[in-house]
């Protein structure tokens, strides 16, 4: 709590020696009651704000565009555990991309086996990892 509270104060401090503005809001305890108060006065205030700089804050086209490829990277991702996990040979990206389905994603195909093997789940990575050619993949 107290690293989080100094990144507040810090925060609020360089907001002032620079002219900006801002706001503290303490609320006495964490409850259903708080909670809904507090996205009600965030709602209100975008609301506000938005016809203010005359723009709707209610119509954002790319956030459901980036709703649905978040939706077909997952899709993605799926495909790609599932080739590693059935194949019992190293596979470099192109190949892993095309046995995945999905063979004009290399890049995606590339940034997904990074982000699973940074994170444990199952994948290893031989190779240099900033050169996608050398890259291989398999189950670890």
């Amino acid at each position: 709590m107290t690293f989080l509270s100094g990144f507040l104060q810090g925060t609020r401090q360089a907001l002032f020696e620079n002219n900006r503005d801002s706001i503290t809001i303490t609320i006495p305890q964490v409850n259903p009651r708080t909670v809904g108060a507090l996205i009600a006065l965030y709602e209100r205030a975008v609301s506000f704000y938005a016809s203010l700089v005359n723009i709707n804050a209610y119509h954002q086209p790319g956030v459901e565009a980036g709703k649905k490829m978040a939706a077909s990277i997952l899709d993605l991702q799926t495909q790609v555990q599932t080739v590693i996990k059935e194949t019992s040979e190293a596979l470099d990206m192109a190949t892993l991309a095309a046995k995945a389905g999905s063979p004009d994603e290399v890049e995606a195909v590339y940034k997904i086996v990074r982000h699973l093997a940074a994170n444990g789940r199952g994948v290893a990575l031989e190779g240099n990892l900033t050169d996608l050619q050398s890259l291989k993949v398999s189950a670890s």
